[in-house]
């Protein structure tokens, strides 16, 4: 199975029960411009945590009939941050959303060892693209999350961006070490890691994937280019996910991609009890829209 384009994924959450969303500080106006379409497609249902006045106000300027919405007024937002959680928690709700609330604000409820959502060690930021330039869409891994991660968050990173492939029905998932060059060399890091874990998903410690790595931009993209540099691998130039090795590499790949690509992106954090959609400022009101759907699409 091969997912092509982020409609895709609405039909997909069409197609299987709505899910339920619990907006954190929904008072935020893409925010709420992209849930008004995503419940007129019954992707999701709604409960908006947060000030029932400003979501009310901002409701009417966009038209947005909250009359099927459920609203639990909320002004404070680290209260509004926990209330969310406890949706989840109780079974009252699937999805957790980020709306006019600080992201570490909405994280500390999320880590909480009690009343939280924490299910391992490590949360990790999981962008699809769709791009123009590539045949499928393409997951980018860590963008957002994990500053300098070592080899042990690296193979938690990729292991949650493979449990989102899974949950999109997509069994084995192709996945590429980004480094610089493609051979080990002792004095980057990042090559050393790439190397270790692609012996570790050929011996079956790392499942559910096909791993190479390291592998440059051009050869994880480009079959074309990886034959040229004589590089034998079912992973390059059909990638699905590539993890890259820091914050810095990711953002600027997500952001190149968004602002120079002409890519669209849709991106959820991975690694909690349920997926959370954690969009940023600068995303548009259909990358918000997709990122919910990536969420519901999830099973």
């Amino acid at each position: 199975m091969e997912i092509q384009t982020l409609n895709e994924l609405v039909n997909i959450a069409k197609e299987q029960e709505t899910k339920r969303i619990a907006v954190v500080a929904a008072a935020d106006r893409h925010v709420l411009e992209a849930l008004k379409k995503a419940i007129k497609q019954k992707i999701v249902d709604a409960t908006l945590v947060g000030d029932e006045m400003a979501i009310n106000q901002i409701a009417q300027e966009i038209d947005f009939k909250l009359e099927l919405v459920k609203i639990i007024n909320v002004k404070d937002a680290v209260k509004a941050s926990e209330t969310a959680v406890s949706l989840i928690r109780e079974g009252k709700a699937d999805i957790l959303m980020k709306g006019m609330v600080s992201t570490s604000v909405l994280l500390k409820a999320v880590l909480d060892k009690e009343k939280g959502l924490r299910k391992g060690g490590t949360l990790s930021h999981v962008s699809f693209f769709e791009s123009p330039n590539y045949h499928k869409l393409l997951c980018i891994t860590d963008a957002a999350m994990n500053v300098s991660p070592d080899l042990d968050d690296k193979i938690a990173i990729i292991n949650n961006a493979v449990e989102a492939y899974h949950k999109l029905g997509i069994e084995l998932p192709k996945v590429a070490i980004l480094g610089a060059v493609e051979v080990v060399n002792p004095k980057m890091e990042a090559t050393v890691h790439a190397a270790v874990i692609t012996q570790m998903n050929r011996r079956n410690q790392i499942e559910g994937c096909i791993i190479d790595g390291p592998l440059a931009l051009d050869n994880i993209i480009s079959k074309t280019t990886a034959e040229h540099k004589g590089i034998v691998s079912e992973v390059a130039g059909d990638a699905d996910i590539i993890v890259t090795p820091d914050i810095n590499v990711g953002n600027v790949l997500y952001k190149s991609l968004n602002f120079l690509g002409d890519a669209i992106s849709a991106a959820v954090i991975m690694g909690a009890w349920v997926p959370i959609v954690l969009t940023s400022r600068s995303d548009s009101e259909k990358s918000k829209l997709m990122s919910i759907a990536l969420a519901a699409a999830m099973k």
